[in-house]
C-alpha cells in the first residue's frame, strides 16, 4: 500500500561497485548496520566492527552465504572503552593498507545511567567520543586512500539535543531520552567541524568527505533498554521502517556518485535534510571538538 511505501522512504539507487575497496562499519552485527553491511558486501570488502564477536560472526556468515563474498571480516571493537578502540585501530592499520569508507553506525539509546570504561556518560561516550577517537586513529589511512568517505549515523533526535558543557557526563542531571538527543547532536556537530577541517586544497583534489544522516524511525533493537518504547515499537511497527529501509541513507552516503564532492551535509531518505539551529552552530562545533580532544587525551589539529 502507498502508506507503507511512504514509511519506507527513499532508496539508494546507486549501483556503484567497490571492488578493491575497504569499508568499516561499526555495530554491523544487527539492525541498520547489518543491513548496510549486507548491501555493501555485494559491492566490496566489508569489515564488521562490533563488541559481540559471536553475533558479528553470525551476521557475517549469513551475509557471506547470501552474497558469495568471502571478504566479510569481523573485528572486535568496544566503543565504550578507548583501549579497545586503540587496539582495533592498531590491528586494522597493521593488516589493511587502505580504507575507503568508514561508517560510524553503532549506537546506544535510552540506557539507564552508566559510564564507559573511561568514565564518560554512556550515550556521549559510545555515540560521540568513541567514534571521534576511531575516526582520529584511522584518518591518515583514509587520506592515503582518498577518494574516501566518512559517514556518521545521527538522528532526527538531534533537534532535541544541546551540548551541556557544564555537565557533559550527566552527573548533575540525567534523562536518558535527552542524553540520546545530546549525543546525536554531537554527531552532527562533529561531522560539520570534521568536514570544515578536511576542506581546502586536499579535499577538493581527492574527494575526502564527511556527512551525517538520519536513518528514519526504524524497527530495531535500539530501544531494548526501554520497556515502554519496546512496547510502542511493537504496536506501531507498521509505521516504522524495516532495518533494510533504514539502511538506505547510510548506503546512499557511502556510495552515491553524486556525493563525490558533497561534504558536511546531513541527509534523510537519501536527500538533504533540515538541521536544527544548534546543529549549525560553528562555535559549539569548535568547542565540542577541543573538549573531545581533551577528554580523549589526543591532539587533533
Amino acid at each position: 500500500p502507498s502508506c507503507r511505501r511512504y514509511v519506507a522512504g527513499g532508496r539508494c539507487k546507486s549501483t556503484a561497485r567497490l571492488e578493491g575497496k575497504v569499508v568499516i562499519i561499526t555495530g554491523a552485527n544487527t539492525g541498520i548496520g547489518k543491513e548496510t553491511a549486507r548491501d555493501l558486501a555485494q559491492r566490496g570488502k566489508v569489515i564488521i566492527a562490533c563488541r559481540d564477536i559471536a553475533k558479528g560472526e553470525a551476521a557475517a556468515s549469513e551475509i557471506r552465504a547470501e552474497t558469495g563474498n568471502q571478504q566479510i571480516i569481523v573485528k572486535k571493537l568496544d566503543l565504550a572503552d578507548t583501549k579497545s578502540i586503540r587496539e582495533f585501530a592498531e590491528k586494522f592499520l597493521a593488516e589493511e593498507k587502505e580504507l575507503h569508507i568508514l561508517i560510524n553506525n553503532a549506537g546506544v539509546m535510552l540506557c539507564p545511567y552508566a559510564k564507559t570504561a573511561d568514565g564518560f556518560e554512556m550515550h556521549l561516550g559510545v555515540n560521540h567520543l568513541g567514534h571521534f577517537l576511531l575516526t582520529f586513529l584511522l584518518l591518515e589511512r583514509l587520506k592515503q586512500s582518498a577518494p574516501a568517505r566518512i559517514v556518521n549515523v545521527s538522528s532526527l533526535a538531534h533537534h532535541g539535543g544541546r551540548i551541556r558543557f557544564h555537565d557533559l557526563h550527566g552527573e548533575k542531571s540525567y534523562n536518558r531520552g535527552l542524553a540520546y538527543c545530546h549525543s546525536k547532536l554531537a554527531n552532527v556537530l562533529f561531522t560539520r567541524e570534521l568536514a570544515r577541517r578536511l576542506q581546502g586544497k586536499f579535499q577538493r583534489q581527492a574527494g575526502f568527505t564527511a556527512n551525517a544522516l538520519h536513518p528514519g524511525s526504524v524497527y530495531s533493537e535500539l530501544v531494548r533498554h526501554s520497556f515502554v518504547m519496546t512496547w510502542l515499537w511493537k504496536i506501531f511497527s507498521f509505521f516504522l521502517k524495516t532495518p533494510c529501509e533504514g539502511a538506505q541513507t547510510s548506503i546512499y552516503c557511502a556510495v552515491a556518485e553524486e556525493l563525490d564532492s558533497v561534504t558536511g551535509q546531513y541527509f534523510s531518505d537519501c536527500q538533504p535534510a533540515y538541521v536544527s539551529p544548534r546543529g549549525r552552530d560553528d562555535e559549539t562545533a569548535k568547542k565540542l571538538w577541543s573538549v573531545s580532544c581533551e577528554l580523549l587525551g589526543i591532539q587533533w589539529d
